[in-house]
């Protein structure tokens, strides 16, 4: 949002925020979002760049498409340790996770 409109909302009461404040996260999980947000981009861009279809990406980690369609959503029910863990099944590195983490701030 463009300073002149936040000025004119709160201006006439509204209350301006992000995503963290609006949900009352503290700095910490607002960190674990971006990097989990992060990696499920990341299996998402790998999947994409390998010409792979969520189906066999599923049949690769052993696991379903619709799970596979979550992990890239970065559902709340999808642990960072899965979505971890498919990465490199898919050829990914840990200096690849490392920088998928990294460049999520």
């Amino acid at each position: 949002m463009d300073k002149a409109t936040k000025k004119k909302l709160e201006a006439v009461g509204w209350k301006t925020g992000d995503a963290q404040d609006f949900l009352e996260l503290t700095d910490a999980e607002a960190a674990f979002v971006d990097m989990k947000l992060a990696l499920a981009a990341d299996l998402r861009a790998r999947r994409l760049e390998k010409h792979l279809n969520q189906t066999q990406v599923a049949r690769l980690i052993g696991s379903s498409q619709s799970r596979v369609a979550k992990m890239e959503a970065a559902d709340p029910s999808v642990s960072v340790d899965l979505l971890i863990r498919s990465l490199l099944k898919l050829g990914a590195e840990r200096h690849d996770v490392a920088k998928a983490v990294a460049t999520s701030a």
